[in-house]
């Protein structure tokens, strides 16, 4: 099997920006989407808004990915920083697929204040190149496409699992890749080996009936592990002795349709949420027997479709996004009303990814099939001394609006590195910034 290639590129638009810069007949102006472009407009990607925007690409696309949690330390600000990841591609050739722990490096601001054009004035090519930001790759096969995919860290040792769209899911131990991407001796050595087809996994799963996408780590209890189905069942995963896991074979009972997303509560043992096709969100206590552990149960949720929930860290709500383009805020201390308390459709295709910020309480991020990324601040309320100031259909808690990517399918804040989104689409990984938070 050969290496997909892998490669990292800066943003780089200065030939846009210096067009822009010589046509005085233009004057700037805020695009919103699916406005439609006059003659002669092209978009311009606003590099000051901007603190950092890379792109990464990997030969097959990952449409699922999962941030690291690494030793390098918690709220890192100075550049350039570092993050780790584990993705899984999804190849045409299922025979071909493998999953992907990467190392990013070198990430460098890209938005330079006045001080830094200053001082980088008589810096030559060469240190630009220096300035490159880097990938590091190591494979491991995997029988599939990688559906979805999701890692925790077990007695210091980082652990992924991934779905399989053959049905099985797989348990990794992530400890060699990891090693490799560290150091390049062992990487020029792991992949001298081809290493990459011999690892087999910890534990395999196959005792869905169906494929699946939902998985989720609980954060509460190491080594628990929930994965969900599209036939519509949800089975419990817990660590045995001998270093494998226990599966319950009796599923959940309670949703009707595919199981479409898992979120353990942050902080209440036990306690699960999911989302289905059924157009549910269904809140249940794992401790219960599978036919009663349903607790809580929003029906009609979504006008179709509910894709994808995350929960809160540090409040008892629930986001939730769905096929209809539909944001809904869940207050959990309500959620017997059935009735969201807060509603936002900005996004005009399926939402695919939603995720509140690890710190504050009040953000959370969505992406979708509409090729856009949201940042919503909950916290911001409309004013109506300043009605001029808002655009038209606009809501005041939506920040900032990011694009580029083409068809987007996941996102997750970096617990570490502060106001850092890394998302992934059919087009590659984005790795960025705003000034927004």
């Amino acid at each position: 099997m050969s290496d997909p290639e892998m490669e990292v590129a800066e943003d780089d638009d200065s030939d846009e920006v210096m067009e822009e810069e010589t046509n005085q007949a233009k004057t700037d102006e805020v695009y919103l989407p699916n406005k439609p472009l006059e003659e002669g407009e092209e978009l311009v990607c606003d590099q000051t808004a901007y603190m950092m925007l890379h792109q990464a690409q990997t030969g097959a696309p990952c449409l699922s990915f999962d941030i690291i949690k690494d030793s390098l330390g918690d709220n890192r600000e100075t550049y350039p920083l570092t993050a780790y990841m584990v993705a899984g591609t999804q190849a045409s050739q299922a025979h071909v697929n493998t999953v992907i722990v990467m190392k990013l490096s070198n990430l460098h601001k890209t938005n330079k204040d006045e001080e830094d054009d200053d001082d980088e004035e008589d810096e030559d090519s060469d240190d630009e190149v220096s300035k490159n930001p880097k990938m590091a790759g190591a494979l491991i096969k995997h029988q599939g496409c990688v559906n979805r995919i999701r890692s925790t860290i077990i007695n210091n040792k980082v652990i992924a699992a991934s779905w399989s769209e053959l049905g099985r899911v797989n348990l990794w131990d992530l400890s060699q890749q990891l090693e490799a991407v560290d150091n390049e001796q062992l990487l020029s050595k792991y992949n001298k080996e081809n290493k990459s087809n011999s690892i087999k996994p910890l534990f395999t799963f196959s005792g869905h009936q169906k494929e699946g996408f939902a998985v989720d780590w609980c954060p509460t209890m190491l080594g628990v592990l929930a994965t969900g189905d599209c036939k519509r069942d949800i089975h419990i995963w817990k660590p045995a002795d001998d270093g494998t896991w226990q599966v319950d074979q009796r599923p959940l009972v309670g949703h009707t349709d595919s199981v479409e997303d898992l979120q353990w509560s942050p902080n209440e043992r036990n306690v699960i949420a999911s989302c289905s096709v059924d157009k549910t969100i269904r809140i249940w206590d794992t401790r219960a027997q599978p036919s009663k552990a349903c607790m809580l149960t929003a029906n009609d949720a979504h006008e179709s479709d509910v894709n994808v929930i995350s929960w809160n860290r540090n409040e008892p709500f629930i986001v939730s996004g769905g096929d209809d383009g539909f944001l809904h805020i869940w207050d959990l201390r309500r959620f017997h009303e059935k009735t969201p308390v807060a509603t936002f459709k900005h996004h005009t295709d399926s939402v695919t990814t939603v995720e509140w910020h690890p710190a504050d309480s009040a953000v959370f991020s969505s992406g979708g099939s509409d090729n856009q990324i949201a940042l919503w601040d909950l916290s911001v309320e409309k004013d109506s001394e300043t009605n001029s100031d808002e655009v038209e259909g606009i809501p005041p808690q939506l920040l900032f609006i990011h694009q580029g990517q083409n068809n987007i399918k996941e996102l997750h804040w970096h617990p570490q590195l502060p106001g850092v989104i890394i998302s992934t689409a059919e087009s590659g990984f984005n790795i960025f910034r705003t000034i927004s938070v």
